[in-house]
């Protein structure tokens, strides 16, 4: 029988969505933030699964969680969770 293997997220609560990036499946290819509209997406300090340079976000407020990242991503690495628009009253 397998044994189950744990993946961690970094994650960064933003204006719009949780961004979570799993650092041990991340290879720095860089698509991500090739692809990203509104250029969020960052080298971190964090290394990814060859030790190479993992991604985050660069601010809160710029991402439109517009998920591009996550379908863009060939290893699965990124995860945006969007969050629930508030409803203005009115």
């Amino acid at each position: 029988m397998p044994s189950e293997v744990q993946f961690t997220a970094l994650s960064y609560d933003m204006e719009k969505a949780v961004f979570h990036l799993f650092p041990a499946l991340c290879k720095g290819c860089g698509l991500c933030k090739e692809k990203c509209p509104t250029d969020v997406i960052e080298w971190s300090e964090t290394l990814g699964v060859y030790g190479t340079p993992a991604v985050k976000p660069k601010d809160a407020e710029s991402c439109i969680a517009c998920l591009i990242c996550e379908q863009v991503c060939p290893d699965c690495a990124i995860r945006i969770e969007r969050k629930k628009r508030e409803k203005k009253a009115g």
